[in-house]
């Protein structure tokens, strides 16, 4: 029997158990309701900042300066929140962030009761409450691995993306009509009360995560770790650039909505808030039909798909004359948003480790928000000088970019396998007292390969060597034996025995897939491994009461990596 010819019945129990499964388990639950409450929060906000922008400085580049302000923040802090959430308490992160971005709504919604407001201060207290923002997502979208299974995280996106949407349907109808009747100070005031669920949720949780036997990476190694992670995974390089090519010209949909609303379809805050409100049930459609999409299409389909749609659904806001044409369209270009970065998101989840996984979200955000402050300052320039409905029309003939480019640029997380960490063979202790400060920690392998073998074995060795650099090491080199070709030596190093410690504890399962392909090229089952310490010049040989003393004195003065 074909998914065509499955029962009604059959296909909405399937749909039911994979949307509603993550909401069996408590913590999730809460999340859920109090995060629902804070997106509402949000939404009226965003209605009241664009609105108030047309009202004090109403030209389009400085309305979407208003979106620019609230998205510019991940570009500057999402990666750094993001190694802070994968090697710090991920819920002090969120709570802090929650409690800064309260009291900058706060401030905003005083500043606005005053009568103080001007276009920069509104953009100031846009990009503070982003900060905030910025700095809860990546512990946020982390700690999801938390709440839930990871078999359950692809309906934990979409579900924590169906209460997004709720909001976003409801919430800019009810902040249009708030800013229209009461004033944006009033929204700002509701934004700032909103904060209040999820902050007492996240006092009222206590997660429990393993804890390592190794002392945190400092902030600057764990940046640099991230980078390099995702600099030296080719599928997740595919991931952040289709994103960013989808970003740049969808962006323009929120960015120039107020001006649709006034100059498109002649209308005041109450129309802008239909808008939104449209993007927002197109938004929530899409991600309660992820399901079954997701059941039918592969990611890397059913993105390609959505590049069309995008188009489709721009250009149909930009040429349209009649109000229920473009809120048609506009609901279709809120379903193709949620659907699309809600698979950016997923796919990140399920291509990363734990270990790493605060930091791939991070840099994913980096680029897609990154992408939409671009973007939305791009579409707002280009609609000043040449046209509102030009911009748009010239916005979704860019989003085909990202069609085309999936055939260079593939997505399949799938294929890459368990990330769950690999069970390892138990560490062959040294010989000699070894402080955590030593190194560089130089590991040399020998390997003995049937010239037969030599061809492939070069090519598998050096993607063990990609995936070796990816976690953690340093100065990788294969050489051959000029005058035993059968000898193969491959060298790397870790700058610390801490380091090195922390790269054994990275590799992957889906990692022994190469380590198995290079076993049935060489001779034995492994090759020969020696572990050796640089010992720069005046330094004391190991296992001497003078090297002991040396290395004392190194971990008082605070030397990199020390426990």
């Amino acid at each position: 029997m074909t998914v065509d010819d499955e029962p009604a019945t059959s296909r909405f129990e399937r749909w039911r158990s994979a949307t509603l499964a993550p909401f069996e388990h408590r913590a999730f639950a809460l999340f859920w309701w109090a995060s629902l409450a804070s997106s509402f929060g949000s939404m009226i906000q965003t209605v009241g900042a664009s609105w108030l922008m047309t009202t004090i400085a109403p030209s389009p580049d400085m309305v979407a300066l208003v979106q620019t302000a609230n998205s510019l923040p991940y570009f500057f802090l999402s990666i750094i929140a993001g190694a802070l959430a994968d090697t710090r308490d991920r819920r002090s992160i969120m709570l802090v962030s929650q409690v800064l971005a309260l009291l900058a709504s706060a401030a905003l919604a005083a500043v606005a009761l005053a009568g103080g407001i001007t276009p920069p201060l509104l953009l100031g207290f846009t990009f503070l409450i982003g900060c905030g923002a910025a700095v809860f997502a990546p512990a946020w979208q982390a700690s999801i691995g938390d709440q839930v299974p990871r078999t359950q995280i692809a309906p934990a996106v979409m579900a924590n993306a169906v209460g997004f949407n709720l909001a976003r349907s409801l919430g800019p109808a009810i902040g249009g009509v708030i800013v229209a009747g009461i004033g944006a100070a009033v929204a700002f005031i509701i934004n700032a009360v909103s904060y209040l669920g999820i902050i007492a949720t996240l006092v009222w949780w206590r997660p429990q995560r393993a804890r390592s036997e190794l002392p945190p990476e400092p902030l600057g190694t764990a940046i640099a770790a991230g980078l390099r992670y995702v600099s030296l995974s080719p599928h997740l390089v595919a991931i952040l650039l289709r994103c960013a090519l989808y970003a740049i010209p969808i962006v323009a949909v929120p960015a120039l909505m107020p001006i649709v609303a006034r100059d498109l379809l002649g209308g005041g805050a109450a129309t802008f808030g239909i808008l939104l409100g449209g993007f927002g049930v197109g938004a929530m459609l899409g991600a309660l039909s992820s399901a079954t999409l997701r059941h039918r299409f592969t990611s890397d389909a059913l993105l390609q798909i959505l590049s069309a749609l995008a188009c489709v659904a721009m250009i149909g806001i930009g040429q349209s004359r009649w109000a229920a044409l473009t809120l048609l369209a506009t609901v279709l270009a809120g379903a193709v948003w949620t659907q699309a970065f809600a698979n950016f998101n997923i796919a990140v989840q399920l291509s990363s480790p734990r270990w790493v996984t605060g930091r791939m979200l991070a840099t994913y955000q980096t680029i897609a928000f990154a992408s939409m402050a671009l973007g939305s300052w791009w579409w707002g320039e280009f609609a000043s000088a040449a046209g509102l409905r030009e911009a748009l029309t010239v916005a979704g003939a860019a989003a085909l970019v990202s069609l085309v480019a999936a055939r260079w640029l593939p997505i399949a997380a799938a294929q890459l396998g368990s990330l769950d960490p690999r069970a390892r063979v138990e560490l062959n202790p040294p010989s000699v007292e070894i402080h955590s400060a030593s190194g560089p920690i130089v590991v040399v392998i020998e390997y003995r390969v049937p010239p037969g073998n030599a061809v492939e074995f070069a090519a598998v060795i050096n993607d063990v060597g990609r995936i070796r650099r990816r976690d953690g090491a340093r100065a990788w080199s294969i050489c051959q034996d000029i005058d035993a070709v059968d000898l193969w030596v491959e060298r790397f190093e870790c700058p610390t025995w801490l380091d090195y410690l922390r790269w054994r504890t990275r590799p992957t399962q889906s990692d022994l897939a190469v380590r198995e392909r290079l076993t049935r090229l060489i001779v034995g089952e492994h090759g020969s491994v020696r572990r050796l310490v640089v010992r720069p010049p005046g330094a004391h040989p190991l296992g001497t009461p003078a090297a002991a003393e040396q290395e004392s004195a190194r971990d008082e003065r605070g030397a990199h990596g020390r426990w």
